[in-house]
């Protein structure tokens, strides 16, 4: 039952994606009644651009995936593993931020992105404006060093009496250890910027520049109904992709155990 609820409006979506406009509208639980409209995928990805909003919606996940990775991962090194004197603050400041809503940053932060302090740069319009807000998530910082916390200190012993650094200690040891947390934040990261719609439609007002979460909205009243379907079908494709993707790779992540040897 679970499974039909879960996958039955997708299912549903893809099978929309490939039917005649007027079968939708008329029968939309049956199947193929009078065929299968392929042209619907190739209008589509053509017709209305969408491969140019594929892949705005590409870079966008792209970037603020890795943009949110660096941060998170070592500013969860520095508060879990270095332990700064005041690490207890910077932590206390770091979780105060989880109670501020969302929707009280964004007039700070789009005048921000229109005039960077001691740059005098505007951001609107490209990448980079969605790019580095992302990285300020404090809820994967939080995570990221909870996980770390979890981590067998003997492991850092043996590497700093071997003489490894700081950095070698985050590069050869830490990450290596750190796949299944990663993996969370990873989907966490893609999905979010995948489907974000506000603050997009905010900084990237250039339909060329556009990700898919934005445009598709705005072309709903002006194309066929088939035709957006399709659309809406590719946009999916990627998270599914993904959540399958890093599904397996959870399931493979081996434990803990046996990284320290006795």
């Amino acid at each position: 039952m679970l499974v039909v609820f879960g996958l039955g409006p997708i299912l549903w979506l893809a099978k929309a994606a490939i039917t005649p406009t007027q079968d939708t509208l008329r029968t939309p639980m049956a199947i193929f009644p009078n065929g299968v409209a392929w042209d619907n995928l190739v209008q589509a990805w053509t017709t209305i651009h969408l491969d140019v909003q594929f892949m705005n919606t590409i870079w966008v996940a792209l970037g603020s995936w890795i943009v949110q990775i660096i941060v998170a991962t070592t500013a969860g090194y520095a508060l879990s593993v270095l332990k700064p004197a005041y690490g207890r603050v910077l932590n206390g400041l770091v979780l105060g931020t989880l109670f501020v809503p969302a929707v009280v940053l964004l007039v700070p932060l789009y005048l921000t992105i229109l005039d960077v302090p001691f740059i005098g740069i505007s951001l609107q319009n490209t990448f980079w404006a969605v790019w580095l807000p992302a990285g300020a998530n404090a809820f994967n910082i939080l995570l990221v060093k909870r996980f770390f916390d979890n981590l067998p200190a003997e492991i850092f012993e043996a590497a700093r009496t071997d003489g490894a650094g700081p950095f070698r200690l985050f590069w050869a040891i830490v990450l290596p250890l750190s796949r299944p947390i990663l993996g969370v934040v990873s989907v966490f990261a893609i999905i979010a910027a995948w489907k974000d719609y506000l603050w997009p439609k905010l900084v990237l007002s250039l339909p060329e520049v556009q990700p898919l979460s934005v445009r598709l909205p705005q072309l709903q009243q002006t194309i066929d109904l088939g035709v957006y379907l399709a659309a809406l079908a590719i946009s999916t494709i990627i998270p599914i992709i993904l959540f399958v993707f890093f599904q397996n790779l959870f399931l493979r992540s081996a434990g803990l155990g046996g990284a320290v040897k006795g």
